[in-house]
């Protein structure tokens, strides 16, 4: 309860106490004697002091991309009966010294707000809390101190670049959800699903029944919408990682799979240390995965050539993005014996100057079988430029996509997308 002063001040005053009474000195005791009165009246001023502090934390946002700015905004109300002192609020952050504010004294139901910004440089879980409330008396000699808010959790995603998606290959999945059709009854008419209406759809197409139920107007959906398969292998191996490597790895992933979300593509995150999201669409699968990359970490017993075998085993075609750092070339060959398993394989390869300026190692050349990413040609450039859709990568609405056939190049199969055939 005593601050560090009011410790120095009650060691001076039994000092005083002490040599005066040795000294036979009454001016010395007298001094002694008034400086330990003042420390016991502050004492027992915060033990009577009945604070009375609610304190309110929101996060804005609760998630946000490493490097996009979020705050924490705090609502501060006296619930006493009596004007509140001068209150100090320290919120712990985890990785940092934490926030500390001061408020000043508020009437009985006065209401103060406050706001501080939060580290979101990198990726992962950020701890806030708890909140620390403390009221000292007007000397700083004792304080007192109550836990006012709990534990908030703010989760930092991945930075994500802006990219094209992959060009979509052979395994799309066409069920978009409805793997049956539905009858509408009496009528003997089929349709694939429901969905809201939008600004030029036909009205003959309103489904009045539903329409009805829902309150708003629903259209048939008759022809299956067009919906690809994208597999994303991350390499977090410890072993051909550095912590800068695997930023930039982590990083990557994040995109393509942003990218591939946003045309409603079946995603899956396969990660080297058994990780698997399994496909799926829609906002909680990508959060979900999102989740997972903000707290990744580098793994020491990852099996490469088990989860090789277990992304070949479960392959429903579509394509596969593998995203690597410093990888071993046999591993390489490992990855060349998927594009028979799916439509085309595309290795992301971070060489060491995209995260070390001064390394000197020659890149390797670009192909289609493999980016490297260096420090003059980051991810978003490289991706970009070698993804960018040509006449060639265009893919109907509907209809058969047909692979390479065995007999034709190699190279041709390694492309970033398939051939489209009539």
């Amino acid at each position: 309860m005593l601050t560090r002063q009011g410790w120095l001040l009650s060691g001076l005053a039994l000092a005083l106490l002490i040599v005066g009474r040795f000294l036979g000195s009454l001016e010395l005791m007298l001094l002694g004697a008034t400086i330990g009165a003042l420390v016991l009246i502050t004492v027992a001023f915060i033990a009577l002091a009945r604070l009375r502090i609610s304190v309110d934390r929101e996060l804005h946002p609760p998630r946000a991309h490493a490097g996009s700015p979020s705050r924490v905004d705090l609502r501060v109300e006296n619930q006493g009966n009596r004007r509140s002192p001068v209150l100090g609020l320290r919120d712990a952050v985890s990785g940092t010294r934490g926030a500390n504010l001061l408020v000043g004294p508020l009437d009985p139901g006065g209401v103060v707000r406050a706001a501080y910004r939060l580290p979101t440089d990198k990726r992962g879980i950020l701890e806030i809390g708890p909140l620390t409330v403390t009221m000292a008396d007007p000397f700083g000699l004792t304080e007192v101190s109550m836990d006012a808010s709990g534990v908030s959790e703010l989760t930092v995603y991945p930075h994500v670049d802006d990219i094209v998606p992959i060009p979509q290959t052979t395994g799309n999945d066409p069920m978009s959800g409805a793997e049956h059709p539905n009858a509408l009854g009496r009528s003997g008419e089929d349709f694939y699903a429901l969905r809201p209406y939008v600004v030029g759809d036909d009205l003959r197409r309103v489904h009045w029944a539903s329409t009805a139920r829902h309150d708003e107007l629903m259209v048939r959906q008759d022809e299956l919408p067009w919906q690809g398969r994208l597999s994303v292998l991350v390499d977090v191996r410890a072993a051909t990682n550095t912590d800068a490597s695997l930023e930039l790895v982590i990083s990557a992933a994040a995109s393509v799979v942003t990218a591939s979300a946003k045309r409603q593509d079946l995603v899956r995150l396969i990660t080297t240390d058994g990780g698997d999201s399994g496909f799926a669409a829609g906002h909680t699968h990508i959060e979900s995965i999102m989740e997972h990359l903000a707290s990744l970490e580098a793994s020491h017993d990852a099996a490469f050539r088990r989860v090789l075998d277990r992304a070949a085993r479960s392959s429903t075609g579509g394509a596969l993005v593998a995203i690597v750092a410093q990888i071993p070339e046999v591993e390489l060959e490992s990855l060349a014996k998927l594009r028979n398993r799916f439509g085309s394989v595309t290795v992301v390869r971070f060489t060491p100057s995209s995260w070390d300026a001064r390394s000197t190692a020659a890149p390797p050349a670009a192909t289609r079988r493999v980016l490297p990413i260096t420090g003059e040609r980051p991810f978003a450039e490289t991706w970009n430029h070698a993804m960018r859709p040509t006449r060639a990568t265009r893919v109907p609405n509907r209809g058969p996509v047909r692979p390479a056939a065995p007999d034709e190049p190699d190279e041709d199969r390694w492309s970033a997308h398939a051939r489209i055939r009539p």
